[in-house]
């Protein structure tokens, strides 16, 4: 397996990607939510805001993560990581937890502070996310699953509370995503 940067080239594979994991896991209509929304944050978010791994076997494409920028209150550097895709037959072999590591690796080499994501905390603690509460760090938007919420600092110091409005990129500023 090869772990390199997402480049724009990639796109229509990475989407397809997507699109096919989501309708096995949840169903179709939910695939083509997430494709449409990884399009969207393909073609709508600035280069320096957005940041993308794909993990390759044979020259197939086998798994995407995407980090983007966002924005806290005490203005530490922060990236949301969202959506995680990873081919439905190469599930189960460490790969989604090998290249968060090597995307969180990454943005800790960019002095990036703080990383959160939305999703199963089972999953994410494998990497070194925890549950964060909304009273530390808001959400963009309310949650329908705060357990779900969690981060992590890149930089070793404690995630201290922060009062005021996080925002994200474009392509999540959408309730419904929440």
């Amino acid at each position: 397996m090869k772990i390199s940067k997402f480049n724009s080239s990639l796109s229509k594979e990475v989407i397809e990607l997507y699109i096919n994991v989501f309708s096995a896991s949840e169903n179709e209509k939910e695939g083509h939510i997430i494709g449409n929304l990884v399009s969207n944050i393909i073609e709508t978010t600035e280069p320096d805001d957005l940041i993308g791994f794909v993990a390759s076997s044979s020259d197939t494409i086998i798994g995407c993560i995407f980090f983007s920028r966002f924005v806290v209150p005490n203005k530490q550097t922060a990236f949301l990581l969202s959506p995680v895709a990873i081919a439905t037959n190469e599930q189960g072999k460490r790969i989604g937890q090998k290249i968060i590591s090597h995307g969180l690796s990454h943005l800790k080499s960019m002095n990036t502070d703080l990383v959160f994501t939305y999703g199963d905390p089972n999953y994410y603690s494998k990497v070194g996310f925890k549950p964060i509460s909304e009273n530390v760090v808001s959400a963009p938007f309310k949650l329908s699953q705060p357990e779900g919420w969690l981060a992590q600092s890149l930089d070793g110091r404690a995630i201290n509370p922060m009062q005021g409005a996080t925002t994200c990129v474009e392509a999540f500023n959408n309730p419904a995503i929440w």
